[in-house]
């Protein structure tokens, strides 16, 4: 580290923007791989629901019923939403566990929170929202599983932004915490 004490002496304006940004490369880092790991998740629960609702009576009915209630699509489409919906919110809960005790620990503390997971869901439901369009609309072009994948990239850019600026603020410094002049 002597390299970089010696650049953070002559430049400490330019160290310190540089090194703000490796800490947001990090994060962003961390986050993806968590959010691959969660991606996964959704993905097999998705693949598992769906295959599920659209090949058995009982789910298929309902679907059905739901979609002449609502007038909101096919039951095909229905499935999509509903099974989405349920991949996405099991994953959602698990990559919030994980962000707050590894991505976002310097700003949790490492400590799990009710209204933080409440402000994380609700911030994840626009990344939800733009994934299941995104699902909805390439699953008329493309197989579903791959119309899955596209939505995933979609709703990653709105999860982080949200996640980073919203949900895991830095915590404010205590009185304690700082030097003494």
């Amino acid at each position: 580290m002597v390299i970089a004490d010696w650049f953070r002496t002559r430049f400490p304006a330019v160290f310190a923007m540089i090194e703000a940004r490796l800490v947001l490369l990090r994060k962003a880092l961390s986050f993806a791989a968590i959010g691959l790991v969660n991606t996964g998740v959704d993905y097999a629960l998705f693949v598992l629901f769906y295959g599920y609702a659209v090949s058995h009576a009982a789910p298929l009915a309902a679907l059905t019923a739901l979609a002449e209630f609502c007038q909101c699509g096919s039951p095909a489409n229905v499935a999509l939403v509903v099974c989405n919906v349920l991949s996405w919110f099991i994953a959602a809960s698990g990559s919030y566990l994980m962000n707050s005790t590894i991505t976002f620990a310097a700003e949790t503390g490492r400590r799990l929170s009710w209204r933080r997971w409440i402000a994380f869901i609700g911030s994840g439901v626009v990344g939800l929202v733009a994934n299941t369009v995104t699902l909805v609309i390439t699953a008329q072009f493309i197989p579903v599983w791959a119309a899955k994948g596209c939505a995933v990239l979609v709703s990653f850019l709105f999860n982080f932004s949200m996640s980073h600026f919203v949900v895991f603020r830095p915590r404010a410094k205590t009185a304690e915490a700082e030097p003494n002049p």
